[in-house]
């Protein structure tokens, strides 16, 4: 057995004895009595917790630090990183932060409870821009919430915190980041970390190993579904494979006409590269939870997930994924579309894992589109989701893959209504009437997001949006728009 190991402030931190399931958020504030990050929500929704974690790139050349959600990530799962807390900011002298002290001038901080969640997400912002423009300060503030309602302050905090003079500590300088990355690569492991049930192979083979000999166990990517198991629903675990200590799983490369994206991939990265690939994805992209959320869980935890909820799962059957799955030395691909057997089961037999997706990308000639309707636009659940793509051929339709997350217990294909349109003109009366048959491909429920009747209606009426959007009028069918570049910066 092991201890989980991290770098903080400066010093290599070796926790001992703790459970396989302890928080970082209970870590810091019960074991090294760092009070300053707070407990909110315990389910990775208000941000209070936040705190930036420092992580190696797949490759070992540089470190990348961005925000997470203390309550809802295990601890095991950062070793090897380095830890920042609001208590890290905090000069030798004294002196505040840059962040801290624009958050102070422009009177960001209200009853104070938020405020070192606040100070985090912008802390993570400042590391990587010098000057950052207004949507991305909007956009890394997405998952804090404030209950005092004082948001203007905070996002002058964000847009002002660049104008001073850098610090001898947390800057964006290049010696200070090597030296940084140095003490990472000296924390690395040759060996997997192991605790109590729980296990991070360092190889895919490894790991392979590991999960057909424990065909039982839980496989864990960034733990922000499996983390709320924990905390809101006191749930005791299966052993724990942990799947984030694999390299090659974090790659991402485009083979031929096709993304191959790994499991370990975060979701900012994979929403990333497949932004950069489509940009009719952005909003989709930029709307799929939060910062944190998105900073600490994979694209491809979500498809294995299951959930009906899933944004990235119509996304990626519209396009036509198939998932790499390996068991032991075996490994097969399987469409997306056929991975989904019934609601949270999937194709996964015992002791087999998710290796990658892979997402072709020969879209000339197809026109494709991805919504998202939910109360919130920032940070909620979907209450209908779909994707489309389709191909228009001498004004009539040649091809279309439509797919809704959010209206039956899988998402899936709208197969009725992919027949209805197929061989139609593109025209509005085509539209309709193959709106009429997603009432044969889905029977939606009701529930607190949504009735049946209001999934089916606007399911008809995201198909309505996109023919209006791709030759049927010139009148703008969203209140604003978000441009690739917005999001993969």
């Amino acid at each position: 057995m092991d201890c989980v190991r991290f770098l903080l402030d400066g010093r290599v931190v070796c926790a001992e004895n703790v459970s396989r399931t302890t928080t970082v958020l209970e870590y810091l504030r019960e074991g090294l009595l760092r009070t300053g990050t707070k407990e909110g929500c315990a389910e990775g929704d208000c941000g209070a917790c936040t705190v930036v974690l420092g992580e190696l790139s797949a490759d070992g050349s540089r470190v990348e630090y961005r925000p997470i959600n203390s309550c809802i990530r295990f601890l095991p799962t950062i070793d090897g990183h380095e830890l920042v807390t609001v208590e890290s900011l905090l000069g030798s002298d004294g002196s505040l932060h840059p962040v801290q002290q624009a958050m102070v001038d422009h009177h960001a901080s209200q009853c104070g409870f938020c405020t070192p969640g606040f100070v985090m997400s912008l802390f993570g912002l400042y590391l990587r821009s010098a000057a950052p423009a207004r949507e991305e300060v909007l956009e890394t503030l997405s998952g804090n919430l404030c209950r005092c309602t004082g948001y203007r302050p905070i996002v002058e905090a964000g847009l002002r915190m660049g104008e001073y003079p850098a610090p001898l500590h947390w800057n964006r300088d290049a010696p200070s980041l090597a030296s940084r990355r140095k003490a990472l690569l000296a924390l690395r492991r040759d060996q997997p970390l192991r605790l109590p049930g729980f296990v991070a192979p360092r190889t895919i083979d490894e790991l392979a190993t590991e999960l057909e000999s424990t065909p039982e166990a839980l496989t864990l990517a960034g733990g922000t579904d499996v983390g709320l198991w924990v905390t809101r629903q006191l749930r005791d675990l299966p052993p724990i494979v942990y799947i984030g200590a694999v390299s090659e799983l974090r790659n991402i490369r485009r083979d031929g006409g096709v993304l191959e994206i790994g499991a370990g991939v975060s979701l900012t990265d994979g929403w990333r590269a497949l932004v950069a690939e489509m940009p009719e994805l952005a909003e989709m992209a930029q709307r799929f939870g939060s910062p944190p959320v998105r900073n600490s869980g994979t694209l491809c935890g979500n498809l294995a997930n299951g959930s009906p909820i899933g944004d990235a799962l119509p996304v990626l059957i519209a396009l036509d994924a198939e998932l790499e799955l390996r068991r032991g030395g075996r490994t097969r691909r399987l469409a997306l579309e056929h991975f989904y057997l019934g609601y949270q089961r999937t194709a996964l037999e015992p002791g087999e894992f998710v290796v990658s997706v892979r997402a072709p990308l020969a879209m000339a000639g197809r026109w494709m589109a991805a919504y998202k309707v939910s109360k919130r636009f920032d940070q909620d659940i979907s209450a209908v989701a779909a994707a489309l793509v389709v191909q228009v051929s001498q004004g009539c339709v040649a091809d279309a893959r439509i797919a809704f997350g959010g209206m039956a217990a899988i998402a899936a294909r709208a197969r009725a209504t992919e027949r209805a349109l197929l061989g139609s003109p593109w025209a509005m009366a085509s539209i309709d009437a193959a709106a009429e048959k997603l009432a044969e491909d889905f029977k939606p429920l009701t529930d607190m997001r949504a009735s049946s009747a209001y999934r089916l209606r606007i399911a008809g009426n995201l198909l309505r949006r996109f023919y209006l959007e791709h030759g049927g009028s010139t009148d703008p069918t969203r209140v604003s728009s978000v441009s690739s570049a917005t999001v993969s910066a």
